[in-house]
């Protein structure tokens, strides 16, 4: 692997864990595909801006050899039996669950989120693993299929790897979003080159670092760092695949490339999630529920709630109870588990919640909960909040926040619910409450959203690995997880092996004569419900 060179490291900062040592920033940083001689950019650690690490920057160039090195890792690794391609997730599943303290340390330093959100990634990626680790061979392996005469035709569906894969993944779930598109990826027999988001690119760098020590040979998976606006177009320009999680509008942007070039893309992009309170939900539960809807990871969660349909009759008490939880979870910066609601990760995000609330009450929301930066707790951190008396005119109220933001909205009956719900261009995650499963179920199959939960935050869906997840409209394209996960990463080959006889007639049947003889035999299929 050409990696950059050590290079300087920024000291341990005030504030850090011990665990985040100029030896390991040293191990993960090299790890990057850069020149020795590269520009290098620090990253700030969002719990008090210190500077945290300090990275080698990737050209076009650069990336262009990663996907030669990476292109003739890949036939090797293709060919690796998937047994063997299966030994491998399952002792990095182990390293990840040994190392999580670490991983711990690092996704809170950089992301600035609270211990237990950190663990749901550390959860969903031993969960992704061995799924894919233990499933792969069922989605993968050849697979008869019916042919074209009964008896004569042998026809078989085989499935080839992509090639290289182009990875792009976001800051706000470093370690799910760099690790559990390329698991998929790499147990379909692909090879990887990942442009991580520069301010979590540590985490990503330590998952990578994982899966070589699981025994991955040189060069599949690789990790280039820099600006999209630098190294997008060698990144699309040399795909087989692109995997995009990220923003609506550089999803489109990526579509139109993919399209140009002629290869398939998953995208799963911005959401603006409903959640919807029936009349004869548990208000108890469900204010429960909406708070792990719409504050973790600080409300920087692309399924996260950030619009509440309350029934009219409940509203009151509802709004009781969601607001006297909110006002009592805890905020701060903590390497433990002691708090409930961390930090914003960059300026820009702190400067959009800002603004979206601030615009609101300007033009008349009121501050039910929150509603305003906390910098005594640090630099980028900002109360949870709710809103009420939101109006179309206010930015907030059709456009994705991205932070700990939600506003409340009454309706009459269900069907002004589920109007309301679906009345956005997004469709990524919805959420329904109610004692009543079976009634919940039908709202659910009515919201316009590609994961619906009842009685449940995100969670439910997203856990779900066996289930396809991703979005609908604005909200992109394409499937992770189940079987749409992994198919999307391979090549559909048909391989059809025709016996005895064809669809041409044989030596001395007339045409007409053997157009009349099939004809007949079609007409048997059918009466004898051949399918």
């Amino acid at each position: 692997m050409a990696t950059a060179s050590a290079g300087p490291t920024t000291a341990r900062g005030p504030g850090l864990p011990a665990s985040i040592t100029p030896s390991l920033l040293r191990r993960l940083t090299t790890q990057v595909s850069a020149a020795p001689n590269a520009v290098r950019v620090t990253t700030t650690a969002p719990y008090s801006g210190v500077p945290l690490a300090d990275f080698p920057v990737s050209t076009p160039a650069d990336v262009e050899e990663a996907f030669t090195r990476a292109r003739i890792a890949q036939k090797t690794w293709a060919a690796t039996p998937i047994a063997e391609r299966k030994r491998v997730l399952l002792r990095y599943h182990d390293l990840v669950l040994a190392g999580q303290d670490e991983v711990l340390d690092l996704m809170q330093a950089e992301n600035g989120k609270t211990r237990r959100d950190a663990f749901l990634e550390v959860v969903d990626i031993g969960i992704v693993s061995r799924y894919y680790a233990r499933n792969a061979a069922k989605y993968l392996n050849p697979k008869r299929r019916r042919g074209a005469i009964p008896l004569l035709t042998h026809t078989t569906e085989l499935r080839h790897p992509k090639g290289v894969v182009s990875v792009i993944s976001p800051w706000n779930y470093p370690l799910s979003m760099a690790a559990s598109d390329t698991i998929a990826a790499l147990m379909a027999g692909n090879a990887v080159v990942q442009k991580p988001d520069t301010q979590t690119a540590l985490t990503a760098l330590w998952s990578m670092d994982l899966m070589y020590e699981a025994g991955l040979p040189k060069d599949v998976w690789q990790m280039v760092i820099g600006r999209g606006s630098s190294i997008g177009g060698a990144l699309m320009d040399n795909a087989d695949y692109m995997m995009f999680t990220g923003s609506t509008a550089t999803g489109r942007q990526i579509a139109s490339d993919a399209g140009r070039r002629l290869i398939s893309a998953s995208l799963e992009l911005g959401g603006k999630n409903p959640m919807i309170v029936l009349d004869d939900a548990d208000i108890e539960k469900a204010a429960d529920g909406a708070v792990a809807a719409c504050f973790p990871s600080a409300g920087q969660l692309c399924v996260s709630i950030e619009r509440l349909y309350v029934a009219e009759s409940i509203r009151d008490k509802f709004v009781a109870a969601f607001v006297s939880r909110t006002r009592k979870l805890k905020i701060g910066a903590a390497y433990d588990y002691s708090v409930d609601v961390g930090s914003l990760t960059t300026p820009s995000q702190l400067k959009t919640v800002t603004e979206h609330v601030g615009d609101a009450v300007t033009k008349g929301a009121t501050v039910l909960a929150g509603g305003k930066a906390r910098p005594d707790l640090g630099p980028l951190f900002y109360e949870p909040t709710i809103l009420t008396d939101v109006t179309p005119d206010m930015t907030l109220y059709d456009q994705e926040t991205f932070g700990p933001v939600v506003s409340i909205y009454t309706y009459r009956d269900v069907d002004e619910a589920v109007a309301l719900a679906n009345a956005t261009a997004y469709g990524l995650n919805g959420s329904v409450w109610s004692r009543n499963g079976a009634r919940a179920r039908a709202v659910a199959a009515r919201v316009h959203a590609g994961t619906v939960n009842v009685n449940e935050a995100f969670a439910a869906a997203w856990g779900s690995i066996d289930a396809p997840m991703g979005g609908m409209g604005d909200s992109g394209l394409g499937r992770r997880h189940g079987a749409d996960g992994i198919l999307k990463y391979t090549e559909p080959q048909t391989v059809a092996h025709q016996r005895i006889q064809g669809f041409y007639p044989p030596s001395g049947i007339s045409p007409e004569a053997w157009a009349t003889l099939l004809t007949g035999a079609l007409k048997v299929l059918k009466a004898a419900g051949v399918r």
